[in-house]
C-alpha cells in the first residue's frame, strides 16, 4: 500500500508515519506538510533517508499540490490542521483556511482519483462540553464552542457529505486528548514538563477543574491503522482510553514525577468558553478489535522521560514559542 499522510511532521502524524513504516515493511508513505510552526521535520529524522518515505512541502488548500502528492496513492489520512484553541480565539481565519477549505480540497481530489479510503482525523472537541456525567457517542450532536472545534466540526460534516453525496469511502476518527513524544510544547502536558525542567512555573487555567480524557499517542496510531484496514466506509469512530483526569491533577502528577511541588503551579485567568469536560464512548472502535495498551501512569512516566532526554529537541521550540506567544502560553 502507498498512502498520503497530510500534516505528517506534526505530533500525531509523525508518530503515525514512524509506526507505519516499522509495522508494514511493504508500505510506502508520502508526507505532505506545510511546515507551519508546529510542523517539525526533526520529528521524522530517523526515517528521512528511508526509500519508502517521501516528503513534499506544501499546503492542503492547494489543489495542484495535492494532485501531485497523491499520485500513486490508494488512501489519504488527513492530520493536517491548526489545532490550538488559544490560537483559534485570536486568529480564527487561519483555522478556517486549513481545517475547512483544506479538507474539502482533499476530499475533492480523493473523489476525482477514486481512492480506496479517506480518513479525517478530527477531535472530541467537536461535541462541545459535557457535565459531570455521561459520555459522547458517535451519534451525539456536534456543539463546538471554540473557533478551532467549529472548524473541525465543519470539516467533519463536509467529509460525511462526500460519502452521502458521492459515495467517497471516508472515515472520521475523533480521538480524545493525545499526549506522548514529539508533542509541541504549547499543549498542557509538554508545557508542564518543559516549564518545570526549565525551573519555570506551570500556568493552569482557572483552578484546573476542567476534565480531559487522555490517550497515549501510540494507542491512537494503532486505532487509525485499524480503521484504515477494517473501518466501515461512512462511519465515525471515537478513540479514547477512558483516562479522565482534572487538569490540575495532571500537572500535580507531572510535578511529583520531576520532584517539584505545588509552588510551581500558577493559576491564570480562564480561557474564554473553556469546555468543562470531555469523555468518549469507544464501543464502536473496540468492536473492531482495538483497545488501549498504555495506561495513563505508564504513558505519563514515559513522556516525562522522553522530554528529559531530548532537551535539544524542545528548547529551540520553547524559545520561539515565548518570543511569538501573542498572548498564548508563555
Amino acid at each position: 500500500m502507498k498512502i498520503l499522510v497530510t500534516g505528517g511532521c506534526g505530533f500525531i502524524g509523525s508518530n503515525f508515519i514512524r509506526y507505519i513504516l516499522k509495522a508494514h515493511p511493504d508500505w510506502e508513505v508520502v508526507n505532505l506538510d506545510a511546515l507551519t510552526y508546529a510542523g517539525n521535520p526533526a520529528n521524522l529524522a530517523e526515517v528521512a533517508g528511508e526509500l519508502r518515505y517521501k516528503f513534499i512541502h506544501g499546503r492542503i488548500e492547494e489543489p495542484q499540490t495535492v494532485h501531485t502528492a497523491v499520485r500513486g496513492c490508494s488512501a489519504v489520512i488527513n492530520f493536517a490542521a491548526e489545532t490550538h484553541v488559544d490560537r483559534s480565539i485570536v486568529e480564527p481565519a487561519v483555522f478556517i483556511r486549513t481545517n475547512v477549505v483544506g479538507t474539502q480540497v482533499l476530499v475533492d481530489v480523493c473523489r476525482e482519483k477514486r481512492l480506496s479510503r479517506f480518513i479525517q482525523i478530527s477531535t472530541d472537541e467537536v461535541y462541545g462540553s459535557l457535565g459531570a456525567e455521561g459520555r459522547w457517542t458517535e451519534d451525539s450532536p456536534l456543539q463546538p464552542r471554540s473557533p478551532y472545534s467549529a472548524s473541525k466540526a465543519a470539516a467533519d460534516l463536509l467529509v460525511l457529505a462526500a460519502f452521502r453525496t458521492w459515495g467517497v469511502p471516508v472515515n472520521i476518527i475523533r480521538p480524545s486528548n493525545n499526549y506522548g513524544p514529539y508533542q509541541y510544547p504549547e499543549k498542557l502536558i509538554p508545557l508542564a514538563i518543559t516549564n518545570l525542567l526549565e525551573g519555570r512555573k506551570v500556568p493552569v487555567y482557572g483552578q484546573g477543574e476542567n476534565w480531559r480524557d487522555w490517550i497515549y499517542v501510540e494507542d491512537t496510531v494503532r486505532a487509525i491503522e485499524l480503521v484504515l484496514l477494517r473501518g466501515v466506509p461512512g462511519e465515525v469512530y471515537n478513540v479514547g482510553a477512558g483516562a479522565e483526569r482534572r487538569n490540575i491533577d495532571v500537572v500535580r502528577r507531572i510535578a511529583a514525577l520531576l520532584g517539584k511541588g505545588e509552588g510551581e503551579i500558577e493559576f491564570v485567568a480562564d480561557r474564554p468558553g473553556h469546555d468543562f469536560r470531555y469523555a468518549l464512548d469507544t464501543n464502536k472502535i473496540r468492536q473492531l478489535g482495538w483497545e488501549p495498551k498504555v495506561d495513563f501512569e505508564t504513558g505519563l512516566m514515559q513522556t516525562v522521560r522522553w522530554y528529559q532526554e531530548r532537551t535539544s529537541w524542545w528548547k529551540a521550540l520553547k524559545l520561539k514559542l515565548v518570543r511569538e506567544s501573542k498572548g498564548f502560553w508563555s
